[in-house]
Protein backbone atom coordinates (compact mmCIF):
# COMPACT_ATOMS: atom_id res chain seq x y z
CA UNK A 1 0.00 0.00 0.00
CA UNK A 2 1.57 3.51 -0.92
CA UNK A 3 2.24 5.94 1.84
CA UNK A 4 0.31 8.77 2.11
CA UNK A 5 1.62 11.70 1.50
CA UNK A 6 0.92 15.33 2.90
CA UNK A 7 2.69 16.85 -0.17
CA UNK A 8 0.05 15.34 -2.04
CA UNK A 9 -3.00 16.88 -0.74
CA UNK A 10 -5.22 19.61 -2.07
CA UNK A 11 -4.37 22.85 -0.34
CA UNK A 12 -6.03 26.59 -0.44
CA UNK A 13 -3.06 29.17 -1.73
CA UNK A 14 -4.59 32.53 -1.85
CA UNK A 15 -7.53 32.75 -4.06
CA UNK A 16 -6.48 29.22 -5.54
CA UNK A 17 -7.59 25.91 -4.53
CA UNK A 18 -4.76 23.53 -6.07
CA UNK A 19 -4.44 19.96 -6.16
CA UNK A 20 -1.27 19.16 -4.40
CA UNK A 21 1.53 21.02 -2.15
CA UNK A 22 4.05 20.15 -4.90
CA UNK A 23 5.34 24.08 -6.61
CA UNK A 24 7.40 23.80 -9.96
CA UNK A 25 9.98 26.71 -9.29
CA UNK A 26 10.14 29.45 -11.81
CA UNK A 27 13.56 28.59 -13.45
CA UNK A 28 15.65 31.12 -15.93
CA UNK A 29 15.46 28.67 -19.30
CA UNK A 30 16.36 31.64 -22.04
CA UNK A 31 14.11 29.89 -24.72
CA UNK A 32 12.01 33.04 -25.66
CA UNK A 33 13.37 34.42 -28.65
CA UNK A 34 12.80 38.17 -29.18
CA UNK A 35 11.51 37.94 -25.55
CA UNK A 36 8.17 36.96 -26.62
CA UNK A 37 6.79 33.77 -25.10
CA UNK A 38 6.24 30.74 -27.72
CA UNK A 39 5.01 27.53 -28.48
CA UNK A 40 7.81 25.70 -27.27
CA UNK A 41 7.64 27.34 -23.88
CA UNK A 42 3.82 26.70 -23.71
CA UNK A 43 4.66 22.93 -24.32
CA UNK A 44 7.06 22.76 -21.66
CA UNK A 45 4.51 24.18 -18.58
CA UNK A 46 1.88 21.91 -20.39
CA UNK A 47 4.20 19.06 -19.39
CA UNK A 48 4.32 19.83 -16.27
CA UNK A 49 0.76 21.14 -15.62
CA UNK A 50 0.21 18.30 -12.60
CA UNK A 51 2.13 20.42 -10.11
CA UNK A 52 -0.37 22.36 -7.49
CA UNK A 53 1.19 25.45 -8.75
CA UNK A 54 3.83 26.49 -11.22
CA UNK A 55 5.51 29.53 -11.41
CA UNK A 56 7.35 30.81 -14.58
CA UNK A 57 10.46 31.75 -14.87
CA UNK A 58 11.64 35.33 -14.25
CA UNK A 59 9.64 37.60 -16.50
CA UNK A 60 10.68 41.43 -17.04
CA UNK A 61 7.64 44.39 -16.19
CA UNK A 62 9.23 46.05 -18.76
CA UNK A 63 12.57 47.07 -21.27
CA UNK A 64 14.57 47.99 -17.99
CA UNK A 65 14.50 44.70 -16.71
CA UNK A 66 15.48 42.74 -19.40
CA UNK A 67 19.08 41.55 -18.34
CA UNK A 68 19.53 38.40 -19.59
CA UNK A 69 19.37 37.21 -23.11
CA UNK A 70 16.35 35.52 -24.47
CA UNK A 71 14.04 35.55 -21.34
CA UNK A 72 10.40 36.59 -21.73
CA UNK A 73 8.63 40.07 -20.79
CA UNK A 74 5.02 40.84 -20.12
CA UNK A 75 4.65 44.32 -21.07
CA UNK A 76 3.56 44.45 -24.86
CA UNK A 77 0.85 42.75 -26.91
CA UNK A 78 2.97 40.46 -28.33
CA UNK A 79 4.17 38.97 -25.17
CA UNK A 80 1.00 39.29 -23.61
CA UNK A 81 -0.59 36.94 -26.56
CA UNK A 82 2.06 34.71 -26.26
CA UNK A 83 1.79 34.09 -23.04
CA UNK A 84 -1.63 33.91 -23.05
CA UNK A 85 -0.81 30.62 -25.75
CA UNK A 86 1.23 29.14 -22.51
CA UNK A 87 -1.57 29.47 -19.60
CA UNK A 88 -4.34 28.36 -21.87
CA UNK A 89 -2.78 25.05 -22.35
CA UNK A 90 -1.49 24.44 -18.94
CA UNK A 91 -4.80 25.27 -17.98
CA UNK A 92 -6.11 22.82 -20.32
CA UNK A 93 -4.25 20.40 -18.39
CA UNK A 94 -5.57 21.34 -15.23
CA UNK A 95 -2.89 23.23 -13.42
CA UNK A 96 -2.58 26.43 -12.08
CA UNK A 97 -0.06 28.68 -12.98
CA UNK A 98 1.47 32.48 -11.63
CA UNK A 99 4.10 34.28 -13.55
CA UNK A 100 7.24 35.84 -11.85
CA UNK A 101 7.63 38.96 -12.35
CA UNK A 102 11.68 39.45 -12.56
CA UNK A 103 13.35 42.78 -12.96
CA UNK A 104 17.12 42.55 -13.12
CA UNK A 105 18.35 46.17 -11.93
CA UNK A 106 21.85 45.97 -11.91
CA UNK A 107 22.01 42.31 -13.08
CA UNK A 108 22.21 43.49 -16.74
CA UNK A 109 23.84 44.20 -20.04
CA UNK A 110 22.68 46.56 -22.48
CA UNK A 111 23.61 44.23 -25.31
CA UNK A 112 20.87 42.18 -23.52
CA UNK A 113 18.31 44.81 -23.92
CA UNK A 114 15.85 46.52 -26.17
CA UNK A 115 17.12 50.12 -27.83
CA UNK A 116 16.39 52.86 -25.46
CA UNK A 117 16.17 50.63 -22.45
CA UNK A 118 18.50 51.43 -19.34
CA UNK A 119 20.34 49.36 -16.43
CA UNK A 120 19.08 51.03 -13.41
CA UNK A 121 19.05 49.92 -9.81
CA UNK A 122 19.26 51.49 -6.67
CA UNK A 123 22.32 53.09 -6.39
CA UNK A 124 25.34 53.51 -8.99
CA UNK A 125 27.22 50.43 -7.42
CA UNK A 126 27.95 47.80 -9.92
CA UNK A 127 27.51 44.11 -9.32
CA UNK A 128 31.32 42.02 -9.88
CA UNK A 129 31.15 38.96 -12.27
CA UNK A 130 30.27 38.87 -15.53
CA UNK A 131 26.95 38.45 -18.00
CA UNK A 132 26.46 36.09 -21.30
CA UNK A 133 25.46 37.83 -24.40
CA UNK A 134 24.18 36.36 -27.66
CA UNK A 135 26.33 38.94 -29.57
CA UNK A 136 29.98 38.76 -27.69
CA UNK A 137 29.50 36.14 -25.36
CA UNK A 138 30.76 36.94 -21.40
CA UNK A 139 30.59 40.76 -20.83
CA UNK A 140 31.26 42.40 -17.39
CA UNK A 141 28.46 43.64 -15.58
CA UNK A 142 28.30 47.69 -15.93
CA UNK A 143 27.36 50.20 -13.32
CA UNK A 144 24.19 50.91 -12.87
CA UNK A 145 22.25 53.79 -13.34
CA UNK A 146 21.21 55.14 -9.65
CA UNK A 147 17.27 55.50 -10.07
CA UNK A 148 15.66 58.94 -9.63
CA UNK A 149 12.81 59.55 -7.51
CA UNK A 150 10.68 60.01 -10.68
CA UNK A 151 12.39 56.24 -12.20
CA UNK A 152 11.35 55.01 -8.92
CA UNK A 153 7.30 55.66 -9.01
CA UNK A 154 7.73 54.73 -13.02
CA UNK A 155 9.44 51.43 -12.29
CA UNK A 156 6.64 50.61 -9.62
CA UNK A 157 3.88 51.45 -12.36
CA UNK A 158 5.60 48.81 -14.18
CA UNK A 159 5.14 46.02 -11.98
CA UNK A 160 1.58 47.11 -11.59
CA UNK A 161 1.00 47.40 -15.83
CA UNK A 162 2.54 43.91 -15.74
CA UNK A 163 0.47 42.29 -13.21
CA UNK A 164 -2.58 43.19 -14.74
CA UNK A 165 -1.55 42.12 -18.02
CA UNK A 166 -0.60 38.49 -16.39
CA UNK A 167 -4.15 38.44 -15.43
CA UNK A 168 -5.13 39.43 -19.06
CA UNK A 169 -2.95 36.71 -20.32
CA UNK A 170 -4.46 33.99 -18.12
CA UNK A 171 -2.11 33.20 -15.35
CA UNK A 172 -3.92 33.00 -12.26
CA UNK A 173 -1.54 35.43 -10.09
CA UNK A 174 1.86 36.44 -9.80
CA UNK A 175 5.17 36.30 -8.18
CA UNK A 176 7.21 39.18 -7.24
CA UNK A 177 11.07 38.62 -7.42
CA UNK A 178 12.27 39.67 -4.21
CA UNK A 179 15.21 37.35 -4.42
CA UNK A 180 18.39 36.45 -6.01
CA UNK A 181 20.19 40.16 -6.06
CA UNK A 182 17.45 41.23 -8.33
CA UNK A 183 16.00 45.14 -8.46
CA UNK A 184 13.74 44.31 -5.06
CA UNK A 185 17.20 42.79 -2.85
CA UNK A 186 19.14 45.04 -4.23
CA UNK A 187 16.60 47.82 -2.66
CA UNK A 188 16.87 45.91 0.66
CA UNK A 189 20.37 45.30 0.98
CA UNK A 190 22.78 48.13 2.53
CA UNK A 191 25.52 46.98 0.23
CA UNK A 192 23.72 47.49 -2.90
CA UNK A 193 21.43 50.53 -1.61
CA UNK A 194 23.49 54.00 -0.52
CA UNK A 195 20.65 55.62 -0.83
CA UNK A 196 20.11 58.87 1.05
CA UNK A 197 16.23 59.44 0.20
CA UNK A 198 13.31 57.33 1.63
CA UNK A 199 14.13 54.83 -0.16
CA UNK A 200 18.19 53.97 1.83
CA UNK A 201 19.60 54.39 5.20
CA UNK A 202 17.15 52.09 7.93
CA UNK A 203 15.60 49.15 7.59
CA UNK A 204 12.39 50.64 7.23
CA UNK A 205 13.21 52.84 4.23
CA UNK A 206 15.71 49.98 2.31
CA UNK A 207 12.33 47.65 2.86
CA UNK A 208 9.94 50.16 1.40
CA UNK A 209 10.30 49.88 -2.46
CA UNK A 210 9.48 46.41 -2.40
CA UNK A 211 6.41 46.80 0.16
CA UNK A 212 5.29 49.50 -2.28
CA UNK A 213 5.14 47.33 -4.80
CA UNK A 214 3.78 44.29 -3.09
CA UNK A 215 0.97 46.70 -2.04
CA UNK A 216 0.17 48.08 -5.64
CA UNK A 217 0.14 45.04 -7.24
CA UNK A 218 -2.03 43.38 -4.69
CA UNK A 219 -4.80 46.32 -4.81
CA UNK A 220 -4.36 46.13 -8.45
CA UNK A 221 -5.09 42.03 -9.06
CA UNK A 222 -6.05 40.99 -5.74
CA UNK A 223 -3.79 40.39 -2.52
CA UNK A 224 -4.96 36.29 -2.95
CA UNK A 225 -3.27 36.66 -6.29
CA UNK A 226 0.00 37.65 -5.09
CA UNK A 227 3.32 36.04 -3.66
CA UNK A 228 6.68 36.89 -3.37
CA UNK A 229 9.87 34.85 -3.39
CA UNK A 230 12.55 36.08 -0.93
CA UNK A 231 16.39 34.75 -0.66
CA UNK A 232 17.43 35.60 3.02
CA UNK A 233 21.01 35.16 3.49
CA UNK A 234 21.41 34.08 -0.12
CA UNK A 235 24.52 35.83 -2.36
CA UNK A 236 23.50 34.98 -6.02
CA UNK A 237 23.94 38.18 -7.93
CA UNK A 238 26.99 39.72 -5.83
CA UNK A 239 24.86 40.15 -2.84
CA UNK A 240 27.47 40.00 0.45
CA UNK A 241 25.56 39.33 3.89
CA UNK A 242 25.19 42.19 6.44
CA UNK A 243 24.68 42.48 9.92
CA UNK A 244 21.26 43.29 9.60
CA UNK A 245 20.08 40.65 7.84
CA UNK A 246 17.76 39.35 10.42
CA UNK A 247 16.72 42.29 11.02
CA UNK A 248 15.70 43.47 7.25
CA UNK A 249 13.41 39.93 6.94
CA UNK A 250 12.05 39.97 10.45
CA UNK A 251 10.75 43.32 9.48
CA UNK A 252 9.81 42.70 6.04
CA UNK A 253 7.83 39.24 6.49
CA UNK A 254 5.82 41.26 9.32
CA UNK A 255 5.47 44.28 6.66
CA UNK A 256 4.01 41.37 4.00
CA UNK A 257 1.76 39.99 6.41
CA UNK A 258 -0.07 42.82 7.15
CA UNK A 259 -0.53 43.23 3.43
CA UNK A 260 -2.43 39.44 3.75
CA UNK A 261 -0.84 38.45 0.48
CA UNK A 262 -1.11 34.72 -0.82
CA UNK A 263 2.23 33.62 0.33
CA UNK A 264 6.20 33.92 0.64
CA UNK A 265 8.04 31.88 -1.37
CA UNK A 266 11.94 31.56 0.28
CA UNK A 267 14.75 29.94 -1.31
CA UNK A 268 17.73 28.44 0.14
CA UNK A 269 20.55 27.31 -2.57
CA UNK A 270 23.18 25.42 0.00
CA UNK A 271 22.43 22.78 -2.23
CA UNK A 272 24.35 24.42 -4.99
CA UNK A 273 26.99 25.53 -2.81
CA UNK A 274 25.68 28.87 -1.23
CA UNK A 275 25.87 29.32 2.14
CA UNK A 276 23.45 27.34 4.52
CA UNK A 277 20.00 29.48 5.19
CA UNK A 278 19.91 29.56 8.85
CA UNK A 279 16.49 27.28 10.20
CA UNK A 280 16.13 30.23 12.46
CA UNK A 281 15.18 32.75 9.48
CA UNK A 282 12.71 30.40 8.00
CA UNK A 283 11.46 30.06 11.32
CA UNK A 284 10.82 33.80 12.07
CA UNK A 285 9.09 34.36 9.01
CA UNK A 286 7.08 31.24 9.44
CA UNK A 287 6.05 32.67 12.84
CA UNK A 288 5.44 36.13 11.55
CA UNK A 289 3.43 35.74 8.08
CA UNK A 290 -0.14 33.91 8.37
CA UNK A 291 -0.56 33.07 4.92
CA UNK A 292 0.97 30.18 3.00
CA UNK A 293 4.85 29.47 3.11
CA UNK A 294 6.47 28.00 0.15
CA UNK A 295 10.02 26.69 0.80
CA UNK A 296 12.95 25.55 -2.15
CA UNK A 297 15.53 24.26 -2.19
CA UNK A 298 17.46 20.85 -2.74
CA UNK A 299 14.26 19.29 -1.66
CA UNK A 300 13.11 15.72 -2.11
CA UNK A 301 10.07 14.22 -1.31
CA UNK A 302 10.97 12.65 1.88
CA UNK A 303 12.03 16.45 3.01
CA UNK A 304 9.59 18.59 1.45
CA UNK A 305 6.81 16.06 3.56
CA UNK A 306 9.07 16.67 6.83
CA UNK A 307 8.96 20.15 6.68
CA UNK A 308 5.19 20.32 5.47
CA UNK A 309 3.93 17.81 8.51
CA UNK A 310 6.69 20.09 11.16
CA UNK A 311 4.54 23.05 9.82
CA UNK A 312 7.57 24.99 8.56
CA UNK A 313 6.07 25.25 5.37
CA UNK A 314 2.63 24.60 3.57
CA UNK A 315 3.89 24.07 0.09
CA UNK A 316 7.68 22.90 -1.08
CA UNK A 317 8.86 23.95 -4.86
CA UNK A 318 11.14 21.63 -6.67
CA UNK A 319 13.28 23.09 -9.50
CA UNK A 320 16.13 20.99 -11.12
CA UNK A 321 13.23 17.52 -10.55
CA UNK A 322 11.21 19.17 -12.62
CA UNK A 323 13.33 19.67 -15.58
CA UNK A 324 14.12 16.14 -16.29
CA UNK A 325 11.07 14.77 -14.59
CA UNK A 326 8.16 16.51 -16.23
CA UNK A 327 5.77 13.98 -14.95
CA UNK A 328 7.49 14.42 -11.25
CA UNK A 329 4.24 14.23 -9.57
CA UNK A 330 3.29 11.30 -10.66
CA UNK A 331 6.23 10.12 -9.97
CA UNK A 332 5.56 10.94 -6.55
CA UNK A 333 2.61 9.99 -6.22
CA UNK A 334 3.59 6.42 -7.05
CA UNK A 335 7.29 5.90 -5.85
CA UNK A 336 8.35 5.87 -9.09
CA UNK A 337 12.21 6.41 -9.47
CA UNK A 338 13.25 10.04 -10.57
CA UNK A 339 15.25 10.71 -13.74
CA UNK A 340 18.82 12.11 -12.77
CA UNK A 341 19.36 12.80 -16.26
CA UNK A 342 20.25 16.39 -16.26
CA UNK A 343 21.52 18.22 -19.19
CA UNK A 344 23.14 21.35 -17.82
CA UNK A 345 25.02 22.25 -20.67
CA UNK A 346 21.33 22.78 -22.31
CA UNK A 347 19.87 24.62 -19.67
CA UNK A 348 19.95 27.86 -21.03
CA UNK A 349 20.20 26.98 -25.11
CA UNK A 350 17.39 27.75 -27.63
CA UNK A 351 16.16 24.70 -28.73
CA UNK A 352 13.65 22.14 -27.66
CA UNK A 353 16.84 19.92 -26.81
CA UNK A 354 17.05 19.73 -23.17
CA UNK A 355 13.85 21.78 -22.58
CA UNK A 356 11.04 19.01 -24.30
CA UNK A 357 12.90 16.03 -24.55
CA UNK A 358 12.70 14.48 -21.37
CA UNK A 359 10.57 11.32 -21.55
CA UNK A 360 8.06 10.22 -18.84
CA UNK A 361 8.55 7.42 -16.62
CA UNK A 362 8.17 3.81 -18.51
CA UNK A 363 6.54 0.91 -16.76
CA UNK A 364 8.80 -1.97 -18.14
CA UNK A 365 7.11 -5.34 -18.85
Amino acid sequence: MLKEYKLLTPIKVGALEVENRIVMAPMTRCRAIGNIPNKLMAEYYAQRADAGLIITEGTSPSPNGLGYARIPGIFSKQQVEGWEIITDKVHIEGGKIFVQLMHTGRISHPLNMPEGARVIAPSAIKAAGQMWTDQKMLQDFIVPEAMTPEDIVNTRAEYVSAAKNAREAGFDGVELHGANGYLLEQFLSPISNIRTDNYGGSIENRCRFAIEVATAVAEAIGKGRTGIRLSPYGVASDMPHYPEIEATYDYLSKQLDQLEIAYIHLVDHSSMGAPIVPLEIKKLIRKNFKNIIILCGGYDKEKAEQDIDSGLCNLVAFARSFISNPDLVERFKMNWPLSTELRQDMFYTATENGYTDYPVYEIKP
